[in-house]
């Protein structure tokens, strides 16, 4: 029997007017935003519609993009897409959290400002930095960053040729010359404010736990696959840790990806803005069906999925 998954992508995706359109003509959209507003310091809308530079910064970034894509999909829900798993990249894995039912979706936004905010603070600015390495191997890139001095480790496996690496910049510096003379088509540093989803995080990954201690996780939701493992999460008391364990642990998407196809999903919708998830899947598996939904235009996509 065929599965409907919605994957929701994470920081980087954004850009300035992500679902302004939802927001205009949809009121179960606009509500999301409204609502997600009133629990939060910072004007979002002023952020994920007019021109600013706030929308880049993580601590800004994390809340907006988890607004727009919760925004989104609640319309999708309300439409009658019924989805059977929900999974997200990095902070994406907040959205499929509210989506799935795990978390109330203002609590959801409220605690992405808060890891954004932990995330960004946690190394100075300048110290640590992240690469992303082009067509090689992901276990020759772990031996490379096992082998280099200092702290740099694998942060995401995005898909087959595209792998992101984390840590000192020092380290990260010594890693892509060591990755080119190995043979990486490419090494490419990233235009990033820390190291993310490197160990370098794990006291802002114990900050956001201690806060996480007064955010309800619901006894009962749709299932969702996490980072950490790639495995679904079913059981509500292990939700908490693997968030914590998140921040500085690497993002295991294209595993994700490839135990959910096991698992019987042959449908993906990426909900939220771009088309980042919709390209990693043509890397991983051409076979299945994935379109994205980021404006109103591409709620007639929907209709490919019930032909």
């Amino acid at each position: 029997m065929s599965k409907i998954a919605v994957i929701f992508p994470g920081q980087g995706a954004q850009y300035v007017g992500m679902a302004k359109d939802f927001y205009e003509n949809f009121e179960d959209s606009k509500k999301i935003f409204d609502d997600a507003e009133e629990v939060l310091d910072i004007e979002l809308k002023k952020i994920c519609f007019e021109e600013n530079e706030d929308i880049n910064k993580t601590e800004y970034t994390q809340p907006a993009m988890v607004a727009a894509e919760v925004a989104i999909y609640e319309h999708l829900k309300n439409m009658g897409l019924k989805a059977d798993v929900f999974a997200g990249l990095s902070l994406g894995e907040y959205s499929a959290l509210a989506a799935c039912g795990a978390m109330k979706i203002t609590d959801a936004i409220r605690t992405v400002r808060r890891r954004g905010i932990l995330m960004q603070n946690e190394v100075p600015l300048g110290q640590g930095a992240m690469a992303a390495v082009i067509a090689m191997d992901a276990d020759k890139i772990a031996k490379i960053c096992e082998d280099t001095p200092g702290n740099v480790q694998i942060a995401n496996y995005n898909c087959p040729g595209q792998i992101v690496i984390s840590g000192e910049t020092e380290a990260i510096d010594k890693a892509i010359e060591a990755l080119t003379a190995a043979g990486a088509k490419r090494v490419v540093k990233l235009n990033v404010s820390g190291p993310f989803h490197s160990k370098m995080l794990i006291p802002a990954g114990e900050k956001l736990y201690d806060y996480l201690a007064d955010v309800e996780v619901a006894e009962d939701f749709a299932p969702y696959y996490c980072n950490v493992e790639a495995a679904m999460v079913t059981d509500a008391s292990k939700v908490k840790e693997l968030l914590k364990e998140q921040v500085y642990s690497s993002v295991r998407w294209q595993q994700t990806i490839e135990n959910m196809i096991a698992d019987g999903v042959d449908t993906f919708i990426e909900v939220g803005p771009g088309k980042t998830l919709s390209g990693f899947m043509k890397k991983i598996n051409r076979e299945v069906k994935c379109i994205n939904v980021a404006t109103v235009e591409d709620l007639a996509k929907l209709e490919e999925i019930n032909a």
